[in-house]
This record gives C-alpha cells, sequence and structure tokens, in this order.
C-alpha cells in the first residue's frame, strides 16, 4: 500500500479533541447551523490560516496586502515553491537596501522595459522640473546692488565649502545605488 500526499480538493476528516471546551463546541455549533454547506470550506479556511500561522512562527514569513485583486492563474502561479522563493529572494533584496526598492518602483511605474531608458525618464522629469524652477527665478524682480555687496561681505567661505563637499557625497551614494540596482537586475536576469 502506497502512502499519498495531501493534495488540493481532497476531503480531510478529523475527531474532535474529547477536551475540546464547551465554548468552542458552541461557536462551532452556531457556525455549522449558519454555513450549512459551506460548514466544510469555512472550517477548511480556518484551518489553512491556523496551519499558516504556525508556519509563519517557525519560520520568518511576511503577509503583504496587494494593490489588486490577483486572478486564478496568478494565484495558481504564487502557489509554486520555485515563485514564493524567487519573491522571498526578491523581498528580502528590497528590505535590505531600499534604495532598490524606490528605483525599481520607478522603473516599474515607468513603463519602460530596460532599466536604463527607465532611469533616463526619471532624469528627464527632473530636468523639466528644474527647467521650470529656473524660468521662476528669472522672472523675479531685479536685485539692488547694495544688497548684493553687503551679502558678498558676509559670505562664510568655510560653510560653502563644507556644504560643497556634502553635495558630492551624496552624488557618490546615488552612483552606488544606481550601480547596486543593476548589479541585481542582471543578477535576476540570469
Amino acid at each position: 500500500m502506497t502512502k499519498k500526499g495531501i493534495e488540493r480538493g481532497q476531503a480531510i476528516t478529523f475527531r474532535l479533541p474529547s477536551d475540546t471546551p464547551d465554548h468552542i463546541l458552541k461557536q462551532l455549533q452556531k457556525l455549522k447551523e449558519t454555513e450549512r454547506r459551506n460548514f466544510s470550506s469555512t472550517i477548511a479556511q480556518f484551518i489553512l490560516e491556523g496551519v499558516n500561522n504556525s508556519l509563519s512562527k517557525e519560520r520568518e514569513t511576511v503577509t503583504i496586502p496587494l494593490p489588486k485583486q490577483l486572478s486564478k492563474e496568478q494565484r495558481n502561479w504564487l502557489r509554486h515553491s520555485h515563485s514564493e522563493a524567487l519573491l522571498g529572494s526578491i523581498i528580502y533584496q528590497l528590505l535590505a537596501d531600499p534604495m532598490r526598492a524606490t528605483s525599481v518602483l520607478a522603473s516599474l511605474n515607468s513603463g519602460a522595459i530596460d532599466i536604463d531608458e527607465a532611469l533616463y525618464l526619471q532624469e528627464e522629469i527632473e530636468e523639466n522640473e528644474d527647467v521650470q524652477f529656473e524660468e521662476i527665478v528669472d522672472d523675479s524682480p531685479s536685485v539692488d546692488n547694495a544688497d548684493f555687496e553687503d551679502d558678498l561681505m558676509n559670505f562664510d567661505w568655510d560653510q560653502a565649502k563644507h556644504g560643497h563637499a556634502s553635495t558630492e557625497e551624496d552624488n557618490d551614494e546615488e552612483e552606488d545605488a544606481d550601480d547596486l540596482l543593476g548589479d541585481f537586475l542582471s543578477k535576476m536576469n540570469k
């Protein structure tokens, strides 16, 4: 006799333990009366939630709400062990480096297939905002020369050098994030 594993749609019978509290028995009776034909489906959902919760305690799992309801094909794809491993790896990488999350989200929202093109689209949007800002600045009234000379006399060179050094460090961090995203996507494509 070969032992078969549990499969989807398979009927499972079980016996309630003799030490089951009365309040649980009453709740099950109410549930049976209200659900009638759907009682077994409701109990199955409770069992699946309980097993899922115990698995969550054993290994680190995360429950993530999705913005839209999934189709049947998408749900079936999620149930596959390779899909779970892939999504788990992606989420772990994104949690490990939040800069990747924003870059990946931007590339997905842009609709571009190539990551370089998606990042280029972001730069183009930022350049348009900069041009609009410059136009607004140009419309401002002219500055009095006496005020301008006072500002030059009060200018702190040490503070300006420090500010310039910090912006160079920020630029290096942005380049590193782009390199990491490129490495991440190349690993995912392998």
